[in-house]
């Protein structure tokens, strides 16, 4: 707490000053919060899966995963959504997991190449699939509030396991399911 009293000293203001007197401690409470990722291991919720499918052994897309981070770089936010994708090899997953996999990761200081690439090679080492496809949109408040102050842009970034890497009409039908213009190019 003694670190948020001295950043708010250093931006000009009086901790001690009723509006920010609790501040310190909801700093605290909020980055136990936000870094909360660290005390995880995204990997245990993939461990409990289900066999019993009917045989299902077609591509299983979660879309529109919102997720919030923060740039490694600027301890500034990250804001976006990330689409999954899998084509399962003998059981699958319940969904609500993969969800919790992309908060454990989001929930630690980030660069989202590098948050993209760990939830899918979680799940590919997890479940072991047939291949996973990892789809990253995301708007970045380093650039968007500081620097070059350029708002309405986000970066995509991907990562393509397996038959998504191998087999370009797997990773076209990925793309179309979560709305990607040009997938059906393929």
């Amino acid at each position: 707490m003694n670190a948020v009293r001295t950043l708010l000293r250093w931006a000009g203001e009086e901790p001690r000053r009723e509006g920010l007197r609790d501040t310190p401690q909801r700093v605290v409470d909020a980055y136990r919060d936000w870094f909360s990722g660290y005390e995880i291991d995204p990997a245990a919720y993939l461990r409990r899966t289900f066999e019993e499918v009917g045989g299902y052994d077609e591509l299983i897309v979660l879309r529109d995963i919102s997720f919030e981070s923060h740039c490694e770089h600027h301890m500034a936010p990250i804001i976006g959504r990330v689409h999954i994708g899998y084509l399962p090899a003998d059981k699958v997953v319940g969904i609500s997991k993969l969800a919790r996999v992309v908060d454990g990761y989001a929930r630690r200081f980030q660069v989202q190449e590098k948050l993209t690439a760990q939830i899918a090679d979680c799940i590919t080492e997890v479940l072991k699939p047939r291949g996973v496809g990892v789809v990253v949109d995301a708007v970045h408040q380093c650039m968007t509030t500081r620097g070059v102050h350029k708002r309405g842009v986000s970066m995509v970034t991907s990562r393509m396991t397996g038959v998504f890497r191998s087999d370009a009409r797997t990773r076209a039908e990925f793309l179309r399911f979560i709305g990607i213009a040009g997938a059906q190019q393929v």
